[in-house]
């Protein structure tokens, strides 16, 4: 093996690495399950039941603030990763410089 050659297995297995998995995993996994479940519930929540069709503010209806709700909460979710991924990208820089990778 060249000496500038990188041991994929040995580095899939490295500690580094793995903890890099498994911190990207307790971000990512919980987020996309309450993404997934919040934007569909408005649509289910609406099909089946006729409390989100009552009044919250005049003629805004909860069905409306719900709605919206989803904008502000994916708005929110994207900054989270954004942050997050900085995070990610620092712990990955720093595992490729132990490895003898590249920095990009």
């Amino acid at each position: 093996m060249n000496k500038n050659e990188i041991d994929y297995s040995k580095a899939a297995a490295s500690p580094a690495f793995q903890q890099l998995l498994k911190r990207k995993r307790a971000f990512i996994v919980p987020m996309t399950v309450f993404f997934l479940l919040f934007y569909f519930l408005l649509p289910i929540m609406t099909s089946y039941f006729t409390f989100l069709n009552q009044p919250a503010a005049g003629a805004i209806s909860w069905a409306w603030l719900f709605a919206v709700a989803q904008f502000v909460m994916t708005w929110t979710l994207c900054i989270l990763y954004t942050k997050k991924a900085d995070q990610f990208d620092r712990m990955a820089n720093d595992f490729k410089k132990e490895i003898g990778g590249v920095e990009s």
